[in-house]
C-alpha cells in the first residue's frame, strides 16, 4: 500500500509543528479544498499571510509571467520588480528606504542590527533593546531572545543578550527599566501570538515620546499585523504615531516568501555596503507578487471594505459572547485581525471547527484568532458564527445557542 501524503511528512520532515490531519491541495479566496474534496471556509490565511485570499488572479498571473522572463540574478544588480515595490512602500509609509529578504525572522534580525549599529554610533555604546512581555519575533536566536515568552525560549539558553521584557501597555514599566544601556524598543502595535491584545490609546505615544527623549529607535513589528490586516495599510496608523524602522513580511507577497525592514534615512544609512545582505531578498517572481499586493491594498476603496468587513466580524462576535457568557470573556482585535478571548480552553474548540470546515487557531490556550483573508464576505463570517455558535453551546452546555 502506498504511503499517503501525511505519513510521508510525519516519516521525512522534522516534527517541529503540531499538524492538523488534513492535507489542502486547493484554494479559492476565502475557500480551502483538501485531497478528499471536501471545502473549508479560511478564517487563518496561513497565519495572517493571504491577505488577498487564495490563488488570486492578478498575484498568480503576475507570478507567472515573471517566471517566464526572469527569476534570479541576486542583488548584486538592478530588477524592475524591485524597483516598483521599493517604491510603493516608501510612498505608502514613513520610511525613507527598503531592505528586502525573505520572512519575518530575517527583517527582525535585520532591524536588531540596525539597532546594534545605531547604539554604537549614536549612544556611545548601547546595544539592550526593550520587547513587550507576551511578544512574538521570531525562532532566530536573536528574534527567540526578543520575544517575550518563556515557552517559546525553553531549551535554547543562553539566550543572546541583552533584551529586556516589560509589560504590554504599561509604559511606567517601560520608563522604570530605562538606562544608558538601551538603545531601541522593539514591539508590535498589536500583540498577535500574545492573544491579540491592543494597547492603550496612549501607550505607543508614550513609547514614541521616551524613545525620542532618550535617543533610541523605535521599531515597530508590523509582520502580523500589517499590510491592512487591522484595517489600515499598517496598524501603527491607528495610534498617530510613526516608528524610525518597521519590519513586514508574512502577507507581503500574499503566500511567498518575502520580508522588508523599512527605515527613516538617519537609520537606514547605517547600512553600508556589505553591512546586510540576502541571497533571496527581492527576487523578481516574489517582487512581481508584491507589486500588486501593495497596488492592490493601496487603493482606498479595498481598504474601506476592509473596514466595514472588520466592523462586522467583530459585531457579530461581540454578539455571540453575549449569547454565551459562560465561555465568553470577550471580543479583542482591530480590523480583521480579531480574537475570542474564552473562560475555557480554545483548542478543542478548533479542532471542532475544522471538522466542521472552518479554518481557525488558538493563541495563549484560551483566544480564538481570526486572521481570514481580506477579501472575506459577510455570508462566510456569518457561517463561521453559526458554527462558533454551535461549539460555544456545546462547551457550555448551560448556555443557550
Amino acid at each position: 500500500m502506498s504511503q499517503t501524503t501525511q505519513q510521508k511528512i510525519d516519516q521525512w520532515v522534522m516534527n517541529t509543528y503540531a499538524r492538523n490531519p488534513v492535507t489542502f491541495v486547493e484554494g479559492d479566496g476565502c475557500q480551502l479544498k483538501d485531497e478528499d474534496g471536501k471545502t473549508y471556509l479560511d478564517f487563518l490565511a496561513g497565519i495572517a499571510v493571504c491577505n488577498l485570499g487564495h490563488a488570486h488572479p492578478g498575484v498568480a498571473q503576475a507570478i507567472c509571467n515573471q517566471a517566464l522572463k526572469l527569476t534570479h540574478v541576486s542583488n548584486l544588480y538592478y530588477t524592475q520588480p524591485q524597483a516598483r515595490v521599493a517604491e510603493l512602500l516608501v510612498k505608502h509609509s514613513f520610511a525613507d528606504q527598503v531592505f528586502f529578504c525573505n520572512s519575518g525572522a530575517e527583517a527582525n534580525e535585520g532591524a536588531l542590527k540596525l539597532a546594534r549599529l545605531w547604539g554604537k554610533e549614536k549612544l556611545n555604546g548601547a546595544f539592550a533593546v526593550v520587547t513587550m512581555q507576551g511578544s512574538f519575533h521570531g525562532r532566530t536566536m536573536a528574534t527567540l531572545a526578543a520575544t517575550g515568552q518563556v515557552k517559546i525560549q525553553k531549551g535554547y539558553d543562553p539566550l543572546l543578550p541583552e533584551f529586556r521584557h516589560v509589560p504590554f501597555g504599561d509604559l511606567q514599566a517601560l520608563q522604570d527599566i530605562w538606562d544608558e544601556n538601551i538603545c531601541a524598543v522593539l514591539m508590535e502595535p498589536v500583540l498577535g501570538e500574545g492573544g491579540v491584545l491592543v494597547p492603550p490609546p496612549e501607550f505607543l505615544a508614550g513609547v514614541r515620546a521616551l524613545c525620542d527623549q532618550r535617543g533610541a529607535l523605535l521599531i515597530f513589528d508590523e509582520i502580523q499585523t500589517g499590510l491592512g490586516r487591522t484595517g489600515r495599510l499598517f496598524a501603527h496608523e491607528h495610534f498617530g504615531v510613526a516608528p524610525d524602522v518597521m519590519t513586514l513580511a508574512k502577507a507581503l507577497a500574499n503566500g511567498l516568501p518575502a520580508g522588508a525592514i523599512l527605515a527613516r534615512r538617519e537609520a537606514s544609512a547605517l547600512f553600508g555596503a556589505g553591512a546586510h545582505a540576502s541571497t533571496f531578498g527581492a527576487g523578481p517572481v516574489v517582487m512581481a507578487a508584491a507589486a500588486v499586493v501593495l497596488e492592490t491594498l493601496t487603493d482606498p476603496k479595498f481598504m474601506g471594505c476592509v473596514q466595514e468587513t472588520g466592523a462586522y466580524f467583530k459585531d457579530r462576535l461581540l454578539e455571540l459572547a453575549g449569547k454565551h457568557p459562560q465561555a465568553v470573556e470577550g471580543v479583542r482585535g482591530l480590523g480583521l485581525m480579531l480574537g475570542l478571548a474564552l473562560t475555557i480552553p480554545g483548542a478543542p474548540l478548533v479542532k471542532q471547527l475544522l471538522q466542521m470546515g472552518f479554518v481557525a487557531n488558538c493563541t495563549q490556550d484560551t483566544v480564538l484568532r481570526f486572521l481570514p483573508p481580506l477579501v472575506v464576505t459577510t455570508p462566510e463570517i456569518d457561517a463561521l458564527i453559526g458554527a462558533l455558535s454551535q461549539v460555544l453551546a456545546q462547551a457550555r452546555p448551560e448556555v443557550a445557542s
